[in-house]
């Protein structure tokens, strides 16, 4: 749901926006085809925009879909951006796309998650990584970020858990501070308070993360991988993350489908052997 704090005119959100952007008010006019003087009336309260101005202006800021929502209702018009339920039946399409996506990526890993990492769809690549995580890990609404640190969950199979959890954790911070999210801010503060192991050990037996396999040469990895042991096979992938473009729904603007891409010819033998 979309919530304007009391009292909150469109011109101070305007501003913050701005200055989270690092934009001049001349920067801003000059991509939004204004002036500076009109921007600076806006965000002082001296000029009410119009509606078309408040899309413009939020369009060139890069704000969120549901914050623009925000914008409107501070300047005094309805929200322009519906937040459809992924269950509801004008999702069907868009449901059907994305479980096609996933399933043509097996025996791959791949799930959709929202703003909040709350996990809406995954494969049986996913699957495979979860066998035998405890229940209450398990349970909805199923959290990737929680689910992958938590201690009972996948963090004491991550060979280089230190690397991947600061890569995570730094993601996170990232999205916090480009959008306002309580959710994403609370599900940050619960995994970043998760006991890490001692120095020097990663809460699992075998080769260390700068160390590799059985002697080889170090494999040549393009990103920071995430190596994660499955049934004793040290398995590297990469992740991808895919957005929808000019989303029109608040839901559709949140979800993100993100793939593990197998990193090294290992990890494709491994897991084309579990194919059918």
């Amino acid at each position: 749901m979309t919530t304007v704090a009391s009292g909150t005119g469109v011109g101070p959100l305007l501003r913050g926006w701005r200055e989270r952007r690092r934009l001049s008010q001349l920067e801003l006019a000059l991509r939004a085809g204004s002036s500076a003087r009109h921007i600076s009336f806006v965000e002082t309260g001296r000029s009410r925009p119009s509606e078309d101005m408040v899309l413009r202006l939020a369009e060139h800021l890069d704000v969120p879909v549901r914050e623009r929502n925000s914008l409107l209702l501070a300047a005094g018009y309805a929200p322009r951006y519906a937040e459809t339920p992924l269950g509801d039946p004008a999702m069907e399409a868009l449901r059907k796309g994305m479980e096609q996506l996933l399933n043509g990526y097996e025996p791959y890993p791949a799930l959709v998650v929202d703003a909040a990492y709350n996990v809406h769809a995954a494969n049986r690549g996913i699957a495979m990584l979860l066998d035998s995580l405890p229940e209450h890990l398990l349970a909805p609404p199923l959290n990737a970020m929680r689910i992958t640190l938590h201690p009972e969950g996948l963090a004491p199979r991550i060979r280089n858990l230190r690397q991947w959890r600061a890569h995570l954790l730094a993601q996170m911070e990232r999205q916090i501070a480009l959008a306002r999210s309580d959710a994403l801010r609370a599900v940050y503060d619960e995994v970043a308070a998760y006991p890490l192991p001692e120095a020097g050990d990663d809460a699992h037996t075998g080769p260390r993360e700068d160390e590799s396999e059985a002697g080889e040469a170090p494999f040549p990895y393009f990103a920071l991988p995430l190596r994660i042991e499955h049934e004793g096979q040290v398995l590297s992938f990469v992740s991808s993350i895919s957005t929808f473009n000019t989303p029109m729904d608040v839901t559709v603007a949140e979800l993100a489908i993100e793939t593990l891409l197998p990193a090294d010819p290992a990890t494709v033998k491994y897991l084309q052997s579990l194919t059918p």
